[in-house]
């Protein structure tokens, strides 16, 4: 399929929501339906000198534009395909003298590239950027101010002799920014580090039970099935993560996105039983699970804390006691006591504690098989890192069969030739050889594990971050 064909699918009035795109075919689970490249695209302010500025691979050793000092590539392969992007960049950088943030140089790149094509429909998109919704009506008074201020350093950093844009105009590209902004991360898609506008993209309508998912991958996101699509069915994608009640996530997508949520699950609050789950027998009194609730809020703000500072250890005293308060109150699958698990299982893997680690890893995915789409990307990933812990923990056989299960889930939502998918194969292939040693002679593979980890320490769980999962759309904190 060549990237930019969009032959997969149609633009339609979806009821109750504007324009959508619906199938014009069949699809089946891991089909991509549409490829398409950045329209432009920026890496974030605080990342620009270790993210490639054309490819948004993270490298340790980058080659700096020698005119501007401010943009970043790979190498000189990268640094020409960027050329026609960063032409008019490049002088805007040194004539204003200092970069400005990330959504002011996305909204100039913009604005070239329609000075340079016009502003109509460019080939391979099904709607032209004038056209995106910006919502700049539905700003707050807070978001007003934010975007005057954008839009006057915009008119600072704009180049005198390139095109003149009306401030109707400029409004309605931060808008789009806004509210369109797709984040984009980096080559193992486990760190966000750049934002871009992606037009078609931007026609798929929310669901919080989506039949798509949105993965980047060289360069270009894909539009993938989740499972069987029908001719003529609508496309949806979840913009924001399904692990909180119907009702917070209605009001995150009404702050965030400006609009009423009406899927199936926020309407019925299809599994909110589950996300507030409490022990059936005994069943605790309304008055301790309220009371639950509250320490559970208190705890996690510790957490944040202690997280913030690096103190590790105090994040897995807190979480410990926690979990050890809410086990005869909340069921396994409360959200609560996942944050908990999630949190502590992360942690504890860093420290290289993993046998305690893989015992809470392995709680919380049978929470999340309880509640997500089990073709979720954010299930898969925390089913591979649940693995992991549990094979650095030696528990081989139910380590080995949660790297299965997380390539299964990845093989439909990132495709096999994503980066992670193809170091998860690797990982299936040498647990697989691992677990038939492990049969053969238990004795034999403990020794031969133990000298091979004492030759070649095994790769150090990277330091637990503060941040979440990339998210789908960029929004500003």
């Amino acid at each position: 399929m060549t990237i930019g064909s969009m032959e997969n699918v149609e633009v339609f009035n979806s009821e109750g929501k504007g324009r959508g795109l619906k199938a014009t075919k069949e699809f089946w689970a891991a089909d991509v339906i549409f490829a398409e490249p950045a329209y432009a695209a920026v890496v974030f302010d605080s990342l620009v000198t270790v993210v490639c500025h054309t490819c948004f691979k993270r490298q340790e050793k980058l080659h700096r534009c020698g005119q501007c000092k401010f943009a970043h590539y790979c190498d000189r392969t990268c640094q020409k395909d960027a050329w026609l992007d960063h032409k008019k960049e490049c002088s805007a950088l040194k004539r204003h003298g200092k970069a400005p943030n990330e959504n002011i140089r996305l909204a100039a790149r913009i604005m070239w590239r329609v000075e340079r094509e016009g502003s109509g429909l460019t080939e391979g998109c099904l709607v032209s950027v004038d056209d995106l919704q910006n919502h700049v009506e539905h700003f707050g008074e807070e978001e007003q101010k934010e975007l005057r201020v954008d839009v006057d350093t915009f008119l600072q950093y704009w180049p005198p002799q390139s095109q003149t844009f009306s401030m109707q105009y400029i409004s309605h590209i931060f808008g789009v920014i806004n509210c369109n902004g797709f984040t984009l991360s980096d080559q193992r898609g486990l760190q966000a580090v750049g934002v871009g506008i992606f037009p078609n993209l931007g026609l798929v309508n929310h669901d919080c039970w989506p039949n798509c998912t949105v993965i980047f991958n060289n360069g270009r996101i894909e539009l993938r099935a989740l499972g069987k699509i029908s001719e003529g069915e609508e496309l949806t994608v979840s913009y924001i993560d399904f692990l909180s009640v119907s009702e917070e996530r209605r009001q995150q997508l009404k702050q965030q996105y400006y609009f009423d949520c009406t899927c199936e699950h926020c309407q019925k609050g299809l599994k909110d039983d589950l996300f507030l789950g409490v022990k059936e027998d005994p069943k605790p009194s309304q008055e301790a699970v309220k009371e639950m609730i509250q320490f559970s809020k208190d705890t996690l703000e510790k957490i944040h804390k202690a997280r913030s500072e690096g103190l590790y250890h105090e994040v897995v005293r807190l979480c410990r006691e926690a979990l050890q308060k809410q086990e005869p109150v909340f069921a396994d699958t409360n959200l609560y006591t996942l944050r908990m698990l999630s949190v502590v299982s992360e942690v504890l893997s860093y420290l290289q504690a993993f046998d305690e680690a893989s015992h809470y890893a392995r709680r919380m995915v049978d929470g999340y098989m309880k509640l997500y789409h089990p073709n979720n990307a954010q299930l898969g990933m925390a089913v591979m890192r649940a693995g992991l812990t549990n094979w650095h923990a030696g528990h081989i056989e139910v380590g080995h069969g949660m790297i299965c299960k997380a390539y299964a889930i990845l093989l439909v939502t990132h495709g096999p030739s994503h980066p992670i998918t193809k170091d998860l194969e690797a990982m299936r292939v040498q647990t697989e050889m691992e677990l038939r040693m492990f049969r053969q002679n238990e004795f034999m593979y403990h020794k031969m594990r133990e000298a091979a980890l004492n030759n070649q320490p095994m790769q150090v769980m990277a330091e637990p971050s503060m941040e979440p999962a990339p998210a789908l759309f960029h929004k500003k904190p």
